[in-house]
């Protein structure tokens, strides 16, 4: 029987780019798959410590190995905001509202703040920080970041999130305008990933409880 583990996330954009990228002999299952779940609050003052906090408490809800993610925006001309902040930087997501607008209401709170700032201050970069865990432990840790910088108007229509006003600098596009597949190969959740899958395989491979 394949290991069964769960993804915790409701966002499908999330859930697409680690299914595809982790391609190991398990079955993945996001939180809307199982349900149920009391949402854990993010209150942690870092990405590590969200990741952390959201992996023990589903699994521990669950019983299954859970992973998590906290990832963001981290601005230098805005003192590292969003941050831990990123997912709600314009407020609470309202009961039933769209994820796809409440990015939009956070890209536009971004680039309020910024339009004053010169192209040569609007250096930023995305912060993603994996863990997996047991009902019991951590199990695994990873980090991984892009850089690049902040674009005056959103461009793009792919990805999700603050892509559309991402600059990679290297490529001179926003992440919004990359296939996935060249959004993964250098974004900051596919350089996690990218550390987390052989150590992964190798505790799927050992049968670690």
């Amino acid at each position: 029987m394949k290991r069964k583990i769960l993804v915790a996330t409701t966002n499908k954009g999330k859930l697409t780019e680690l299914r595809a990228m982790l391609d190991l002999d398990v079955e993945w299952v996001g939180l809307d798959d199982l349900g149920g779940f009391e949402e854990v609050i993010e209150d942690g003052s870092t990405f590590a410590a969200n990741a952390r906090k959201k992996a023990l408490t589903y699994a521990a809800a669950s019983g299954f190995w859970t992973l998590a993610d906290d990832s963001g925006l981290v601005i230098d001309a805005l003192e590292g905001a969003p941050g831990v902040h990123s997912a709600r930087f314009s407020g609470d997501k309202a009961d039933g509202e769209d994820r796809g607008l409440i990015d939009h209401r956070n890209i536009a709170r971004v680039l309020e703040l910024m339009k004053d700032i010169s192209e040569d201050k609007r250096g930023a970069r995305f912060v993603c920080s994996l863990c997996l865990a047991n009902a019991n432990k951590v199990l695994l840790e990873t980090e991984g970041v892009c850089e690049g910088m902040i674009a005056g108007a959103e461009v793009g229509d792919n990805g999700f999130g603050y892509d559309p006003i991402f600059i990679v600098e290297q490529l001179g596009k926003t992440t919004a305008q990359l296939s996935s597949s060249r959004k993964n190969a250098i974004s900051h959740r596919g350089n996690a990933i990218r550390k987390l899958k052989p150590m992964l395989a190798k505790l799927v491979a050992d049968g670690v409880s």
